[in-house]
């Protein structure tokens, strides 16, 4: 099955890509790699959830908003490079979690969208990463995740003499 085909099996239509909130772009690639600014768990551009993970959000929303997040990401992987059957491999995946202070299960909220990555692309969705704890993200989100993956390369058209 292509990654298309498992998200559609997953039941999983991807929104829109997300509109960025700020100054920046939402992807820039650089050869056969692709870096994905931040992704916020926006659902028709607003958060569901508001808050530190471990006061105002569960440990279990935490996880839905991380996966969430990661839809957001292949939408703009997907209209960035046109298909996600392009993707090669996930290389990383760079998660903060707004925390609560005594909050330390940071991986557990970001195993929601390593697992949901894993499903989607099969071993070529698994990936460094790694999980912080920070005290506020922007809008209040409880996650945000930024990601690099490998692509196919550019194939041109020769250039006519």
């Amino acid at each position: 099955m292509t990654p298309e085909e498992r998200l559609e099996a997953m039941g999983i239509r991807l929104p829109s890509a997300p509109e960025p909130v700020g100054s920046y772009i939402p992807a820039v690639r650089a050869g056969r790699l692709v870096f994905l600014s931040g992704m916020l768990p926006l659902r028709e551009g607003k958060l569901q959830r508001k808050g530190r993970v471990g006061e105002a959000v569960g440990l279990e929303d935490a996880k839905e908003e991380a996966k969430t997040a990661a839809v957001n990401a292949l939408s703009a992987l997907k209209a960035h490079i046109g298909s996600l059957d392009k993707v090669l491999r996930c290389v990383r995946l760079c998660g903060y979690v707004a925390s609560a202070p005594d909050f330390t299960e940071q991986p557990k909220v970001l195993d929601a969208a390593s697992d949901f990555l894993r499903d989607v692309f099969g071993d070529a969705g698994r990936h460094v990463r790694s999980a912080v704890g920070v005290s506020v993200l922007p809008m209040n989100s409880p996650v945000e995740m930024d990601f690099i993956f490998e692509v196919e390369e550019i194939t041109q058209a020769p250039v006519a003499p």
